[in-house]
């Protein structure tokens, strides 16, 4: 009996560190902001999007004069040279997180008064056209902060998911705090940041960049659960479909035809990226109420015809 209780506690140990935020944390660096390298002069040069933010962010304090092109270069190494002189830092033209941290300072979130009591039936909503996240209580909006998004080229995924892990850490990319998304094609969060002067333009990898003291404050009122709606005008979003979807497609041209589909009124449930037995209904439901062959599938005839409903291109 004194054996199975042994057990059983030890198997509950397992299962607590397995649950604990530091090793959802380490889960969580499969996402694409994770580059977290010390740049330096080298051969072949070092490049990359970090180059290119370290450059970005040395332009708009005046010690870099030269192109902003991804390329930690001589002129890059001396630019680095002379911010750390100003800042009293050791001056070896080497960029580490000490670097990191004072390329950072004065852009702290702005000091506002947050309401004393959290919020119930808490929800989330991401708007990337206007760069904000709304925390949400049902259906009146809480409080609303200032994110950064992902570029062009590395978007953030549009669709309505769910936070399914939270961690925590004290430093690099990911700031002080990450929650998770349910987002099935790559690894995706809110999360913080040690480049604040990011906040505000769509400069991710695809993650959701908040600072650091207001990631703390959404980390404390979601939970595991919390739905968050990642949102943008239909138009950002057309011509990602180049198929017919079909049952059991999945993807973000998928989670597009779900959000049309919403949009009409045909597709009251969340827009997942699954073309599962419901968005078939719904496509077929469509089909059948406008008139088209009722094939349950979304071929190009199917998709133009919601664009148009909807109004797609009058949004561009």
């Amino acid at each position: 009996m004194r054996i199975n209780k042994i057990i059983l506690i030890s198997i509950m140990m397992l299962f607590s560190c397995l649950a604990s935020p530091e090793l959802l944390y380490a889960s969580a660096k499969n996402c694409g902001c994770t580059i977290c390298r010390e740049l330096h002069e080298a051969k072949p040069q070092m490049q990359g999007e970090d180059v290119l933010e370290l450059q970005c962010r040395l332009q708009q304090l005046s010690f870099f004069q030269g192109t902003s092109d991804g390329i930690y270069d001589k002129e890059t190494a001396d630019a680095v040279r002379s911010f750390q002189k100003a800042q009293k830092q050791q001056v070896t033209g080497r960029v580490d997180q000490a670097t990191w941290t004072a390329l950072g300072k004065g852009c702290e979130s702005p000091a506002t008064a947050l309401p004393k009591s959290p919020p119930d039936n808490v929800n989330i909503i991401v708007d990337l056209e206007r760069l904000t996240l709304t925390v949400r209580e049902g259906e009146r909006d809480y409080y609303e902060f200032p994110i950064a998004a992902g570029k062009p080229e590395t978007p953030s995924p549009i669709g309505e998911w769910k936070i399914v892990n939270k961690a925590y850490d004290n430093s690099g990319p990911f700031g002080t705090r990450w929650m998770g998304l349910s987002v099935p094609w790559g690894s995706y969060g809110i999360h913080g940041t040690d480049r604040p002067w990011s906040i505000g333009s769509s400069a991710s990898a695809g993650c959701i960049r908040m600072f650091n003291e207001d990631v703390n404050q959404v980390f404390e009122w979601a939970s595991e659960g919390t739905p968050v709606k990642i949102q943008a005008p239909f138009s950002w979003m057309a011509g990602c479909c180049t198929r017919t979807l079909e049952k059991d497609a999945s993807g973000p041209d998928v989670v597009y035809a779900q959000l049309l589909l919403k949009e009409t009124g045909f597709f009251p449930y969340d827009c997942d990226n699954w073309y599962g037995y419901l968005t078939e209904l719904a496509v077929r439901s469509y089909q059948l109420h406008h008139g088209l062959p009722t094939t349950g599938e979304v071929d190009e005839k199917v998709l133009m015809h919601l664009e148009e409903k909807v109004g797609v291109f009058e949004q561009s």
